[in-house]
């Protein structure tokens, strides 16, 4: 199935649900290394993946149970970094698994009736702790991983950036325009402190 070996179908097999596949995804340690985009069989031989590589093998394990393997890549100004998150169709409601070391940009249940509803749903938390300022600029359409099987994205033993190099060129949404960014108002000390908690220590 898809590549994978006896024990990666056993143990993903069992992670059935959205809700699992988060949890999962959460008891991964952060790859902290700016230099690699992991394969699906690499993060689980690692046993680490930053926010793209989990985004993958999230996108991976809900085509294993019969959603589609989709990516939405989120972009931000030059003040931040952008975010890729998995996302899916449950109840004819958009939801999205996130894999991030921040208490923002998490899961989302499957509440979004739009796509824009969903990216919107991060827009407010979407900030820099050094300043405050909220920096999600545009968001693409869900990319749909099936069209990468040729290049065996899910077991592939080198890097995967065809990918994240796709998702750059896709067409992209803007939320706002420059009057709007102009009166943007900063997040709260409080949420501020609270964006400095993190998963994993580096």
């Amino acid at each position: 199935m898809f590549g994978l070996n006896k024990e990666e179908i056993k143990l993903l097999s069992k992670i059935d649900t959205p809700r699992k596949i988060q949890n999962f995804i959460n008891s991964i340690p952060m790859n902290f290394e700016d230099e690699t985009l992991f394969s699906p069989r690499n993060v689980l031989k690692n046993n680490r993946a930053q926010c793209i590589e989990g985004a993958i093998l999230a996108a991976l394990i809900l085509r294993i149970h019969g959603f589609d393997p989709l990516l939405i890549d989120l972009t931000a100004n030059k003040n931040d970094d952008d975010h890729v998150i998995a996302v899916f169709k449950q109840h004819n409601h958009w939801g999205a698994i996130s894999k991030t070391n921040h208490v923002t940009l998490r899961y989302r249940e499957p509440v979004y009736r739009t796509v824009r509803e969903l990216v919107m749903s991060y827009f407010h938390e979407y900030f820099t702790n050094h300043d405050g300022k909220k920096n999600l600029r545009s968001y693409s359409n869900p990319v749909d991983l099936k069209r990468f099987d040729k290049f065996n994205w899910t077991t592939s033993r080198e890097d995967i950036w065809y990918i994240a190099e796709h998702l750059v060129k896709v067409h992209h949404f803007k939320i706002l325009n420059k009057k709007q960014a102009s009166t943007l108002r900063k997040a709260d000390n409080i949420e501020i402190e609270s964006g400095k908690i993190i998963e994993w220590k580096n």
